[in-house]
This record gives structure tokens, sequence and C-alpha cells, in this order.
């Protein structure tokens, strides 16, 4: 093959390959440890709450969701999201439970109360939270459906310290990682 540029004859060119291999595998590797460690972090913690086992799960799911939704390329990124990623679920958790102590779940009320919930972080101009306090909000309301018994109060907390969970997780690893993959 006369003419054409084979990876072999360009050591330059492996050896950027080999390097964004290595940086693609460190990426793997940290989105598996932190979604590893956020769920079982969750799950151990939500054995302590009231709740079936259902709710423990999909808790620790919520756990898991939160650290790769927190995750980004840089620690201060990471940061910034892991700040958006509590404070709109503050939010939303707030308000489910609220609702969740005079109505029981509805598929019109969540509509509502996601509406509700929007419609507030628009007004106090926090946009950036709307998205993660309506996700909350669907969140703490389907395990109210699911799971009745679990008080509006402790579901919603129960919620809010499961995105604490994956948030700090993720947080921790954006730290370590940094240094691996020479991110600021």
């Amino acid at each position: 093959m006369s003419g054409s540029k084979s990876s072999a004859g360009n050591p330059g060119r492996v050896a950027g390959y080999l390097r964004e291999c290595a940086a693609a595998l460190l990426t793997a590797v940290q989105f598996a440890l932190v979604a590893a460690i956020s769920f079982s972090i969750a799950l151990i913690i939500s054995t302590h709450f009231p709740g079936s086992s259902d709710s423990v799960m999909i808790g620790a799911l919520w756990a898991l969701i939160s650290a790769i939704v927190v995750l980004q390329d840089t620690r201060s990124s990471t940061i910034k999201t892991a700040w958006l990623r509590i404070f709109g679920s503050f939010i939303g958790a707030v308000f489910s439970a609220v609702y969740l102590t005079f109505f029981p779940f509805s598929l019109a009320g969540m509509g509502i109360l996601i509406g509700i919930v929007v419609f507030v972080c628009v007004l106090l101009r926090i946009p950036d939270h709307l998205r993660l306090a309506a996700l909350t909000v669907g969140i703490v309301m389907v395990i109210s459906a699911l799971n009745p018994a679990i008080p509006p109060v402790i579901n919603a907390a129960d919620r809010f310290v499961e995105v604490i969970i994956g948030s700090s997780v993720a947080v921790c690893a954006a730290w370590i990682f940094q240094y691996v993959l020479h991110r600021e």
C-alpha cells in the first residue's frame, strides 16, 4: 500500500491513540465506581428507613442516577452540578412532602405539582433547578404510590438523602480522579 500511512509507521499517532484509550478506560472506571459506590451506600443506609424493599431499591437507584448526573468532565463542573442537583431536589422534596401530607398520589396531582414546581423555579429565577425539582417530585410521588404507608415527610427526606449520597460520591470521585486524569 504505497502512499498510505499506517498507524504502525507513525509512533506518535499510536501513542496518541493509546492515551485516548487509557483516558476512556479511566473515565469508564470512574463512572462504574461512582455508580456502584453510590448505589451500595444508599442501599445500606436505606435499609434503616421505613419502607418496602421496592422503595429501598428505587432509592438506591435514585442515588446512582444522582451520581451519574452530577459527575462531569471537570471537578468544578461536578461541584456546580452537585449544588444544582441538591438544591433542585430539595425544592421538589419539600413540595412533594407538603402535597402528599394533604392529598394522596394521583397522576393529575403529580402533573399539577410538577407544573407548580417549575413555575416557582422560574419565578424565583432559578431555572437551572427546575428539571431536578420536577424529577424529584416524580420520584417522591411514585414511591408514595408504591408504598402509601411511608409518611410523606420521611419519603421526601429519604429521596433528598439519596441525592446527597449520589452527589457526594460524584464530588469525591471528581476530586480523586482529577489527579489521575489531570482534570481541573
